[in-house]
């Protein structure tokens, strides 16, 4: 799948938010670590690099909204949450119709639970390196929410797109981390 990305600094928020595209974002509390951790047993050598991200949002307005999954569910916030830290705006290619059901798709899913249980099914695959995938219907983590939205466009996935990872959004798109010396600032307001 084609696209473009565009690294943010702490302070910036980028000029043109469009509908459809996704940011990739970086936290050091220790649940994010635990998820790059985790990433890291499958993203190894030169994928390793994708291991940087650690959440996922879906843009779904020109005015910079976003749908996210976070620990207490799927909610609706703003760019603006995310000002005072670096992230990460992935443009994909997609036509408007595709762009309008990534976000009827995301916005249904607003007030659903985050999905432990995939989380759970997925350290238990990166452990053991069995292919084996369970959660709940219903709920969602952010990459997972991200990946089911770019199902509405070409985007096909090698793996069950609720088990995907940031890390695995970061290398389907070719993402690369933003340079060692950028400023990282604040997390971000959740």
């Amino acid at each position: 799948m084609i696209s473009t990305f565009e690294h943010v600094p702490p302070g910036a928020r980028v000029p043109d938010p469009r509908p459809g595209d996704f940011i990739l974002t970086h936290g050091g509390e220790f649940f994010s670590r635990l998820i790059q951790l985790g990433q890291g047993l499958r993203y190894t050598g030169a994928d390793r690099q994708f291991t940087y991200w650690n959440h996922t949002a879906l843009i779904v307005s020109a005015e910079g909204a976003i749908v996210e999954a976070l620990g207490p569910g799927v909610r609706r916030n703003t760019l603006g949450d995310y000002d005072q830290t670096q992230y990460t705006v992935v443009h994909i290619e997609a036509s408007d119709e595709d762009r309008a059901e990534m976000v009827a798709f995301a916005e249904h899913w607003i007030g659903a639970r985050y999905d432990w249980a995939t989380i759970v099914s997925i350290a238990i695959s990166l452990v053991t390196g069995a292919k084996l995938s369970f959660g709940f219907a219903g709920q969602l983590i952010c990459s997972g929410l991200v990946a089911r939205a770019l199902e509405r466009t070409a985007a096909i996935f090698e793996e069950e797109p609720s088990h995907v990872m940031p890390a695995g959004l970061a290398k389907m798109f070719a993402v690369a981390p933003p340079p060692t010396n950028t400023p990282k600032g604040k997390p971000a307001r959740r």
